[in-house]
């Protein structure tokens, strides 16, 4: 019998298992393995068989939206070709609950066998051959084959989605689009109102004509259409800082010059193929931006500024960053508050500690730390406390701690109560309700002593042009994993 492949995916969904798939009657027939498969002989592997996946999934490596079936990130741990031996029939040898294989990955090498123990619950266990070895462990070779990244890199950063809606030739889908997969000449033909294809999904729009921002600085005001075009331009940046994550949306419907309000609760009518996630405990839906088009809907829901949570679906209870708010106060100049950032940056040389800064599209900086997973918001929020209170008493006057604005005297306020589960700030190129439509843009360290430097000083419209000259220069807190040191 000619070869057929196989692919071990390494899957975290709501748990962390690896899938091993055979091909086998033009299906990929499949077991999830919680521990991963060994080359140690003397180890039984529970593997629990699952429903078989289309042959257009065996190289299949990116993220499932959240709220779908096996949402999470997928990385191809294996791949390669097997036989099997002993079986002139796989699918009769599966159906009898006893299959051999050899597999010629490379990883896993050798003869295996696969024993049903009852129902759809099997046992994998690899034969005593040239390939054995004792105290072998799939843990301690976690990077992709294909790819060679690790799972947390692809997922902050995939180049593909799984949409389990579409039929399977078309299910991966890009998750970094260039410019010219996105029709915006579809959305400048609709006039007002109208069906936009945006990133494979049939988008309703309204009121693209109508002003969302004032006009600042002698320039024309910013429509509803400038926005959603913004948003798809910038989704494939943006989509990594929120991918994971449940989404608040600060919505102005009446636009950015009318009172807000907070929406954390996916609208009932929502479309179904948003992808979402439901709290524990409350129940409460929120939305999931786990593909580019589920932020272009935000944007078109009247959402004009997007807050991740600082933590992810999987694990809500444990924060991927701890966060730095530099909230000025009424009297606080520019001048003290960048006295302020630069005070933080000499901390976090002194403790060698990563972060990365922006401006808030306002009058702040927030400051953003990743740290690996573990600690929770009561331990991250003592840490940016400490901080904050040893960078407070070298500057006493222009730091208050009082809790209510009115009793702060006009000063700033280091703000370390973010740090809990389901407050959040703002995401890096996230639009403002402020007139000229500023966003939250991530800066260089050097940039703090820039004269030029203004807190609302990047707009959608000069964003773009800047990202191209400097690159994201966030993006490092999405691959930065660190223990934040005593104070």
């Amino acid at each position: 019998m000619s070869s057929l492949r196989f692919v071990v995916q390494l899957h975290r969904a709501r748990r962390l298992h690896y899938d091993f798939r055979l091909e086998v009657g033009g299906v990929l027939v499949s077991w999830a393995v919680p521990k991963g498969p060994t080359l140690d002989p003397k180890v039984r592997r529970a593997a629990f068989h699952v429903d078989d996946h289309p042959m257009e999934y065996v190289a299949f490596e990116g993220v499932i939206p959240a709220g779908t079936y096996g949402g999470g990130d997928v990385i191809v741990w294996d791949a390669g070709h097997w036989v099997p031996y002993k079986d002139a029939d796989p699918k009769a040898a599966i159906a009898g609950g006893e299959l051999h294989i050899e597999l010629h990955g490379e990883k896993l090498r050798g003869k295996f066998v696969m024993v049903r123990t009852r129902a759809d619950e099997w046992l994998l266990l690899k034969k005593r051959d040239e390939f054995a070895a004792d105290g072998w462990e799939a843990s301690a070779f976690p990077l992709s084959v294909l790819s060679g990244r690790s799972s947390d890199e692809v997922k902050a950063d995939p180049e593909w989605f799984w949409r389990s809606d579409l039929p399977a030739a078309r299910a991966a889908v890009p998750a970094r689009p260039g410019m010219r997969d996105i029709d915006l000449a579809g959305l400048n033909a609709i006039r007002e109102n109208g069906t936009w294809e945006v990133f494979g999904r049939p988008l309703r729009v309204t009121n693209l004509s109508k002003v969302l921002f004032a006009a600042r600085g002698g320039e024309d005001p910013v429509t509803k259409r400038e926005l959603l075009r913004y948003t798809a331009e910038m989704a494939f940046v943006v989509q990594p800082y929120l991918a994971g994550r449940a989404l608040n949306l600060h919505r102005f419907p009446g636009g950015a010059a009318t009172k807000g309000f907070w929406q954390k609760a996916l609208p009932s009518h929502a479309p179904d193929w948003l992808p979402r996630w439901a709290e524990p405990g409350s129940g409460t839906e929120y939305l999931v931006v786990d593909e580019p088009a589920a932020l272009v809907w935000a944007a078109n829901f009247g959402g004009l500024e997007w807050h991740p949570w600082t933590s992810t679906v999987d694990e809500p209870e444990r924060p991927s960053y701890a966060l730095i708010d530099l909230d000025p106060g009424d009297g606080t100049a520019w001048e003290d508050l960048l006295v302020l950032a630069r005070l933080h940056r000499t901390a976090f040389e002194h403790l060698e500690v990563r972060a990365w800064a922006k401006v808030t599209g306002r009058r702040g900086i927030q400051v953003w730390v990743p740290v690996e997973r573990g600690p929770g918001f009561a331990e991250t929020r003592a840490w940016v406390e400490r901080l904050s209170r040893s960078v407070g008493a070298v500057v006493p006057e222009l730091v208050s701690w009082a809790w209510e604005k009115a009793e702060r005297g006009g000063r700033a306020r280091l703000d370390f109560t973010q740090n809990a589960v389901n407050k959040t700030l703002v995401a890096p190129y996230s639009p403002r309700p402020a007139p000229g439509a500023p966003v939250s843009a991530p800066i260089a360290w050097d940039e703090l002593d820039d004269p030029a430097l203004r807190p609302d000083g990047f707009t959608i419209r000069t964003i773009g042009s800047r990202l191209a000259e400097r690159g994201d220069l966030f993006s490092g807190v999405l691959h930065t994993a660190q223990r934040l040191p005593p104070l």
